[in-house]
């Protein structure tokens, strides 16, 4: 019925030049028709215009002829042109078959889709915006169609739509966001072009607030900054900048969502996309105030690796927003997450860059110095990392360690813990102990109490149950105590042992574990000023097997009697106005000078310095004690008092194995007892070697044996018996 009374309004002519294969046939006959529906719309005969509408869509937009598709679009936009102002009744069944026809085999029909909804457009204008998003989705698929006249078709159909949504105020923002967000990880270049193109018309529109739904296709934006086409990268790196001016002078964002884009982005493996990234957390960390504070474990993660960039943009960029992070003091009560924030940096301490770690360790103080207690119960999972990161080759790194464990250890339980893990490191692992004990020991010292460090390190020494180990560690110890700047105070204390009640309280705590090692026993007694004592400790070492170890070592305690540390003992030696005085210190330097090889440059050395010392010295020493008839080992050559140091005491008996509450006599007990266990260990150890190389060498010989009985010619009498047999 519907087809019949199109007929009958419209010339079979007509018809028939509207499929017509010719181009300007065609035309002729849309011109026709347009002129038709003109007259039906002046008499409001809207009934045969839907049956003209109808006749077009079923019987040339759906037919299976190309030429009669061509002619069915080309017809559809004719009657829009003649419906004029009418023309918005109708878009129901207008728009459709041309939006069909966007998918059509034929390019060229898909060209004249694109060409009748450009005038159907040109028509309508604000009437067209219901149908948007169908239309947006045709865009974009003919954006990136194969045909170039039909990308350049749609290119037109493009700009005129975007002219008609910036001048609507029907346009729903809220139903196209869920469009655009679909399509943002699209790869074809074109589409990215066609996306970034309605993203920044939209944006330029005042009443559309496109800032608000940014979270929604802001990842999009950021794929496309790694896009192989420079266009797109530069149009995608303009929106962002223009998104970020917008965010800046706007009181209302959503950091929040978009921050947890941006984190994953500063991992990018595309550079321009790290530096995009971690630029705009520099900002986000200055505007976003409260609303971050959640995501700042997030944050510090991407900025930590980032710090460590082989771009310096990069690099400068993240240093200047972890400043500005580290800077902000959050509230745990205001949903800053301290576990998440020190987990963070504790898995950062890890990381192959070395600026990364030290920045690493940065957060793992301030945390310390501002939520000490909230740490501390982490303290478990990362005391390893910080003792691992002991070893660090970085000499800043191992700095940094040693102050976040100095601020931990000021909890005494805390302290005991790290010096016990600390010995336990070095005995693992005895390279840490040569390269990087000095280093330690020495800061530590500074950083805590010298001598509340070496206290600790003797009483865990003292019960040592590897006799090498200590001897090496209190060698080790022994060396740094004699020649660090920073242990000079506790120097100083040590040379006061004998008059002095700290003084002494230290040469008792330091003397058990010293006795690990005789030439730190030797060197501790000549630091206190315990000549005599030295000398006894001399003399039990002429009755032990003198081996390369000791020789060594004696050989750097005399290179260390040339250093500033022992200046007042050369003094002591030298000094010509009091003769005599120090007779114990001469007796045990002419001791160590007999234990050592005669050619050896330490020999040379002790035995020059011995030789300037005025020979009246022993003269008059000698005939002091033999007029007094008093005995030289009870005889006091000391008189007066203040530092001046008087081993010997007064004329008792016992006198010279105490002095100041010291039993020496106890203490040289104690040393033999020590250094037993040191010489049985070691036999033990001499006769596993032996018996293990004993065993080898049997067994060789019994192969060699095996080998020369086989090569070996037989003997008269076997050959005799083989000749037997033979016979």
């Amino acid at each position: 019925m519907a087809t019949t009374e199109a007929l009958s309004v419209i010339p079979a002519s007509v018809l028939r030049n509207l499929s017509d294969k010719l181009y300007e046939k065609r035309k002729n006959a849309a011109l026709e028709l347009e002129g038709i529906v003109k007259q039906l719309t002046v008499a409001g005969d809207h009934d045969k215009i839907t049956a003209v509408i109808n006749l077009l869509t079923h019987e040339y937009t759906y037919s299976p002829q190309a030429n009669h598709r061509k002619g069915g679009l080309i017809g559809l936009a004719a009657v829009t042109v003649g419906l004029t102002s009418e023309a918005a009744q109708h878009l129901e069944q207008i728009v459709p078959p041309v939006l069909n026809s966007f998918s059509d085999q034929d390019s060229r029909v898909r060209y004249y889709a694109c060409e009748a909804l450009y005038n159907i457009a040109k028509v309508v204008r604000g009437d067209f915006i219901v149908f948007f998003n169908q239309i947006f989705d045709a865009l974009c698929k003919l954006s990136a169609d194969s045909d170039a006249n039909v990308q350049s078709a749609a290119h037109l159909l493009d700009r005129l739509v975007k002219d008609i949504v910036t001048e609507s105020d029907q346009f729903s923002i809220e139903e196209f966001i869920p469009l655009l967000r679909e399509r943002m990880n699209v790869l074809n270049p074109y589409v990215r072009q066609f996306l970034v193109g309605w993203i920044t018309v939209l944006d330029s529109v005042p009443d559309i607030d496109m800032l608000g739904f940014l979270p929604d296709f802001l990842d999009g934006l950021f794929n496309m900054l790694s896009d192989n086409s420079h266009e797109i990268r530069q149009q995608a790196d303009s929106a962002l900048s223009e998104f970020l001016q917008e965010i800046k002078n706007s009181p209302s964002v959503d950091y929040g969502r978009m921050a947890e884009i941006l984190v994953q982005r500063a991992g990018s493996q595309d550079e321009f996309t790290r530096l995009t990234a971690i630029t705009w957390i520099n900002e986000f960390v200055k505007l976003g105030g409260d609303q971050l504070v959640p995501y700042y474990a997030d944050i510090l993660g991407a900025i930590l690796p980032c710090i460590s960039d082989k771009e310096e943009k990069i690099r400068v960029v993240a240093r200047e927003t972890n400043e500005e992070l580290r800077g902000i003091e959050a509230d745990p009560a205001e949903g800053f997450d301290v576990g998440a924030i020190f987990s963070i940096a504790r898995r950062q301490l890890s990381s192959e860059w070395e600026a990364t770690r030290i920045e690493a360790l940065h957060w793992v103080s301030t945390l310390l110095n501002r939520h000490r207690s909230e740490v501390l119960v982490f303290l478990n999972d990362v005391l390893d990392t910080l003792l691992k990161a002991l070893s660090d080759p970085s000499d800043e790194v191992v700095l940094l360690v040693l102050e976040v464990h100095a601020c931990i250890a000021k909890d005494p339980q805390h302290f005991r813990q790290l010096v016990v893990f600390l010995v336990h490191n070095f005995q693992l692992d005895h390279s840490l102990l040569e390269k990087r004990g000095a280093l330690i020991i020495r800061r530590l010292c500074v950083l805590l109490d010298a001598e509340r460090i070496y206290r600790e390190l003797s009483t865990i020494l003292e019960g040592e149950s590897d006799l090498d180990f200590a001897s090496i560690m209190v060698q080790a110890l022994n060396l740094i105590l004699l020649t660090a700047s920073e242990l000079s105070d506790l120097r100083d204390l040590l040379k006061q042992s004998l008059v002095n009640a700290d003084g002494k309280s230290l040469f008792l705590s330091l003397y058990a574990s010293w006795c690990h090692s005789p030439m730190a026993i030797i060197s501790l007694c000549l630091l206190a000023q315990a000549y005599q004592h030295a000398s006894s400790v001399i003399h039990l070492l002429v009755e032990e097997d003198i081996n390369v170890k000791f020789l060594v070592q004696l050989d750097k305690l005399i290179h260390l009697l040339e250093t500033p540390t022992f200046a007042y003992l050369r003094l002591q030696v030298f000094r010509l106005l009091e003769p005599g005085r120090y007779i114990w210190l001469l007796k045990a330097l002419y001791g160590l000078l007999m234990l050592l090889p005669q050619q050896s440059a330490a020999f040379k050395i002790l035995r020059t310095r011995l030789k300037t010392v005025p020979s009246y010295s022993f003269k008059e020493e000698c005939f002091r004690r033999s007029s007094s008839g008093i005995p030289y080992s009870q005889f006091n050559y000391g008189e007066g008092g203040g530092s001046q140091i008087f081993e010997e005491g007064d004329l008792s008996d016992n006198s010279h194995d105490m002095h100041n509450g010291i039993n020496f006599a106890t203490k040289l007990q104690q040393f033999q007892q020590i250094q037993k266990q040191h010489h049985a260990h070691s036999k033990s150890e001499t006769q596993s070697r032996f018996v293990s190389t004993s065993s080898t060498k049997e067994v060789q010989i019994a192969g060699e044996s095996k080998r020369s009985d086989l090569n070996r010619p037989p003997s008269r009498s076997s050959r005799r018996g083989l000749g037997q047999l033979q016979l």
